[in-house]
């Protein structure tokens, strides 16, 4: 992006009982990400307040994604590792852009269509407000890039509307400061003080459903826990899970088309495809015909090794809760650090004073 240095955010909530799905679905990527971007990986600790934790168990899954995130191979020296609450400007920035979103912009997220249910009258006004406090996880490092799955496209469109309304709104201040930086914009090249956050859409493994059900995502709220593969799980837990998991009586397709209306055919052989680091055609083309017992075992033995390794070492991390919140510690001093560069700036911008 023009004018912005190129940066990375991304935050997952620590919600306990992480599974395949996590992994695959965001972990793995943000792991390949390191190598060539500058990237900034947050536990997004406030916005697990949305739904009433217990306080120590919202401390343990904490803890425990951070341990997700360092034993499948993020870097906290290269990267910064933290916890968001540790970085209160989060929560000043989330209140500007509170000021600058739209009721408006709010209703419209079908995401919280979807959480708050019928009884919106009774949902709580974070959870309403969670894309806002999203957008400020997001531009309060000014991050150029997002990676995100199509379930979270909709905040990241509602994050790129409130900085070009902050832009826009102190447009003539931002340029008295001498602070803007350039940026395209269509076929313009205007001047703002947030960048517009592009996405980085991942492949298919974004979305990892149920072993159950291939019509659902795998959820730790699924009452079953042989709908999920837990990181936690050991390699005969691995095995068993995937040995269980639904199918169908059809043998593997060679082709793509071959998998239409079989979700749990569908699911799986994506599963192995992201685990594997190939596309599902290449999986068809050396599975098909072959029926799901034998293509099972495969996929077992697959997962255990890509898995056990992250398993053993989250485990050692967990067990280490010291190690783990001085990662957190080192990581938050160093996001504050430009969280408050960011601050000092948009203080001035909207006239708040300041010594």
């Amino acid at each position: 992006m023009s004018g912005f240095k190129e940066r990375i955010f991304s935050g997952a909530q620590p919600t306990g009982n992480l599974h395949l799905g996590n992994y695959l679905g965001a972990i793995k990527r943000w792991v390949e990400l390191q190598d060539d971007h500058e990237c900034i990986y947050c536990v997004v600790d406030m916005h697990a307040l949305t739904i009433s934790p217990d306080p120590a168990e919202l401390a343990q899954a904490t803890r425990e994604l951070t341990a997700a995130y360092l034993a499948a191979g993020i870097d906290p020296k290269k990267n910064m590792v933290f916890n968001q609450s540790r970085v209160i400007q989060h929560a000043e920035l989330a209140w500007v852009f509170n000021c600058i979103a739209r009721i408006g912009w709010m209703s419209r997220m079908t995401q919280f269509k979807d959480k708050a249910g019928k009884d919106r009258e009774n949902a709580s006004l974070g959870l309403f407000a969670y894309p806002s406090l999203m957008a400020a996880d997001i531009l309060l490092y000014r991050a150029t890039h997002v990676p995100v799955g199509d379930d979270q496209k909709q905040h990241l469109e509602l994050t790129r509307d409130i900085a070009q309304k902050f832009n826009n709104d102190y447009s003539a201040r931002i340029a008295d400061l001498g602070i803007g930086v350039e940026m395209a914009v269509g076929d313009e090249t205007v001047t703002g003080y947030f960048p517009l956050t592009e996405p980085m859409i991942s492949g298919p493994a974004m979305r990892i459903m149920s072993l159950r059900d291939g019509t659902k995502k795998m959820s730790k709220s699924d009452p079953s826990d042989l709908s999920r593969i837990n990181l936690i799980d050991d390699a005969e837990t691995i095995t068993r899970k995937i040995r269980k998991a639904k199918t169908d009586a059809d043998a593997i397709p060679s082709e793509l088309d071959g998998l239409a209306g079989r979700a749990e055919a569908d699911n799986l052989i994506g599963i192995y495809a992201a685990l594997s680091g190939i596309s599902k055609e290449a999986v068809l083309r050396d599975f098909g015909g072959k029926q799901f017992s034998e293509f099972k075992s495969s996929l077992a033995d697959l997962a255990v090794a890509q898995m056990s390794p992250i398993t053993q070492e989250m485990r050692k991390l967990i067990a280490d809760p010291a190690y783990i919140d001085s990662v957190l510690k080192d990581g938050g001093e160093r996001a504050g650090v430009i969280a408050e560069q960011t601050m000092k700036d948009v203080r001035n911008i909207i006239g708040w004073l300041q010594n």
